[in-house]
């Protein structure tokens, strides 16, 4: 597998110093966490709003560090949670008079990362609280979770509370906000083929030229099962059909509509598979006010996409549609 990789121990800390080379007038590096935090953070004026989760899923997280959205990002390495240490002195570093709010997808791994950062934290003073991120419909539990896994409708969440965080809002009112954003946001995804982790050079499972995997996970999970590949219209029509009935979304919603790319899906694919979905939802009468194609939250390099929902109202709209800020600015 060719990939643009010196030493697959150092890909992390490479990539971030990559990633702070290229914005010095906004971010700022602390190699020591894997830390990547806005140049202005901790602001006096705002909650900070911090993510980790593992490296592989970029942009997420550290590429959306910016105005409206996150504050800090202090990745573990690739699919791996951060340590523990690294969220305990992220939370100090970022503490803000206005207080931390922390927010995990769920894994295993990252739940008992932020868990003991944020009590450590908590006992050398910082103000913090923990928002978990569950959106993906596929499965209830997994190899790595208890309940359903976080994936690409992290970003609404991120979205929304970045928001509220820059108008001033408390940290109570920026969970109440994460809160009833992830309450309505579903999310399944389909993987085409596998991801090579940098650190294994070759494919993180076995997938044949003629099968899917319908409700992967980001880190290469089993998802729902596997079926035989079809074309863009039938497997949009299955995203459609699990995610659609799960909240469930229903006539007269208003809705924000997400494909998102794992990796190796090129753009143009993924806006045949939008097409097909706003077809759908049309149909259904559900109006698609808010769009969203391109990556957002990936794994790897692999081949494959992602459908997200939101319910919209006028608050979570308001939010969404807000000022931002990052280094690939995907809103």
């Amino acid at each position: 597998m060719k990939k643009f990789v010196n030493d697959p121990k150092n890909f992390v800390p490479e990539m971030l110093e990559g990633l702070a080379l290229a914005h010095p007038d906004t971010l700022r590096y602390v190699p020591a966490y894997n830390l990547i935090m806005r140049a202005d953070a901790p602001r006096a004026d705002k909650v900070s709003i911090v993510q980790g989760s593992g490296s592989g899923h970029e942009p997420a997280h550290v590429m959306v560090v910016g105005r409206g959205l996150l504050d800090a990002a202090c990745p573990g390495d690739v699919f791996a949670a951060p340590p523990m240490d690294y969220v305990y002195e992220t939370a100090k570093l970022l503490s803000s008079p206005k207080g931390v709010l922390l927010l995990v997808n769920n894994y295993t791994g990252d739940r008992m990362a932020f868990d003991m950062g944020k009590e450590m934290a908590e006992a050398d003073g910082v103000q913090a609280e923990i928002l978990t991120i569950n959106d993906d419909v596929a499965v209830n539990d997994s190899l790595y979770t208890v309940g359903r896994r976080g994936v690409a409708g992290n970003f609404f969440v991120i979205k929304a509370v970045g928001a509220a965080s820059e108008q001033g809002a408390s940290l109570d009112e920026v969970v109440r906000i994460g809160r009833k954003v992830n309450d309505v946001t579903r999310t399944m995804g389909v993987g085409l083929t596998a991801c090579t982790p940098p650190a294994k050079g070759s494919p993180l499972f076995e997938l044949g030229a003629d099968e899917m995997e319908f409700g992967v996970g980001i880190h290469g999970e089993p998802g729902r099962e596997r079926r035989p590949l079809t074309n863009a219209d039938a497997i949009v029509d299955a995203l459609v059909d699990a995610v659609v009935p799960d909240l469930p979304y229903r006539s007269g919603d208003r809705v924000a509509l997400m494909i998102n790319g794992l990796g190796g899906t090129p753009v143009s694919e993924l806006y045949v598979a939008y097409r097909h979905a706003h077809r759908r939802l049309v149909d259904q009468g559900i109006q698609v006010a808010r769009s969203y194609v391109n990556e957002y939250c990936t794994s790897l390099d692999m081949a494959g996409a992602s459908l997200t929902l939101v319910r919209l109202d006028d608050e979570i709209e308001s939010l969404l549609a807000a000022p931002a800020d990052s280094p690939i600015n995907p809103f």
